[in-house]
């Protein structure tokens, strides 16, 4: 039975369009202010520590495009985009452990890049796919690098939007930062230990609260679905709303990697690989890094760059903006 405050908060994420209750669940199509929304069915993939969430849009029959988002994203950063994709193909967006609808991970054990790696290792078996397309944004492009170059019989397909490899860092910049992720990540732990409800938002405070927080970056139109799936009501203070997603996200440990291991890594990258850089957003590390890859990169005959107009979340925020590019790109990697 679905309880009044969850009904009230199913009605704030789809305020603004014809959009109605069902399509939480993935029962209906309808027009958006952005754009038409897809039929898709909720699923779950078994794996040791609880399960994985996604969407699955189109025939079950298909393989389809695994599509892997960024850090304290979810599964709905595609939902804008989703629908302009070519329609003979399938497409599961997930939930990575912790974000969305996903298990977080068993207490003790500290988030790292290198597990959604292994994360589409694992997709790949529950589905019986000898080979794996990816369709990944932030965080998750940098993975599908990783992947991409540790794995290149298993991928017939790479799509990376914004960022595009492992970031380079500095000695003193890791070393500082693994100290800070293994001290915070304790205290963390004993914040989630006391089963404290986290802080809890008006609906236009939460909106907010995600617009800043990663720089303006998602429109604040956007926010919504994100929040569908990173966001639930208080227990205790009517009207308001909280973060779902696992905090010890903010703790996460990311790959440390030289300069040398990644260019070796690109090296290695034979499959068809489409990338997209947003203009209006950093580059995140210093941007010669970002240009020796790519220039290692081009060597490879099945390798697309382009540059499009907008933030981080450009995807997202303006999906016609890449989805000609994309679909050409599958056009070629996957055709009718």
């Amino acid at each position: 039975m679905i309880n009044q405050r969850s009904l009230r908060l199913l009605q704030k994420l789809t305020s603004g369009s014809k959009q109605n209750f069902r399509l939480a669940h993935g029962q209906s199509s309808s027009t958006s202010l952005k754009t038409l929304t897809k039929h898709y069915d909720e699923v779950s993939i078994s794996v040791p520590w609880g399960h994985i969430a996604g969407k699955w849009y189109g025939p079950k029959h298909v393989r389809p495009i695994l599509g892997m988002h960024g850090w304290q994203d979810n599964a709905g950063t595609f939902d804008t985009l989703a629908p302009l994709l070519p329609p003979h193909l399938s497409f599961l967006s997930i939930d990575a452990p912790g974000h969305g609808h996903s298990s977080w991970l068993p207490p003790g054990v500290m988030y790292h890049s290198i597990d959604y790696v292994q994360l589409v290792l694992r997709i790949m078996e529950e589905y019986n796919w000898k080979t794996v397309s990816i369709m990944a944004h932030s965080m998750s492009s940098l993975n599908g690098f990783v992947f991409a170059s540790l794995f290149p019989d298993k991928l017939d397909m790479l799509i990376g939007l914004d960022i595009l490899k492992p970031l380079i860092r500095s000695p003193k910049y890791i070393v500082n930062m693994l100290s800070e992720r293994l001290s915070d990540s304790l205290k963390l732990e004993r914040r989630l230990r006391s089963n404290s409800e986290p802080p809890a938002y008006e609906w236009d405070q939460l909106v907010e609260r995600l617009h800043h927080g990663t720089d303006k970056s998602v429109d604040l139109e956007a926010c919504k679905y994100l929040l569908q799936r990173n966001s639930k009501p208080s227990s205790h203070e009517p009207h308001k709303y909280y973060f779902s997603r696992d905090n010890r996200l903010k703790t996460s440990l990311f790959y440390t990697l030289s300069n040398e291991m990644v260019l070796e890594m690109a090296s290695r990258i034979t499959a068809p690989h489409l990338f997209i850089k947003a203009l209006q957003a950093p580059y995140y590390e210093d941007k010669k890094y970002y240009d020796a890859a790519l220039e290692v990169l081009r060597q490879n005959p099945n390798f697309e760059y382009h540059e499009v107009e907008g933030t981080h979340h450009v995807h997202l925020n303006e999906p016609e903006k890449v989805a000609p590019i994309i679909n050409s790109f599958i056009s070629k990697c996957r055709p009718l």
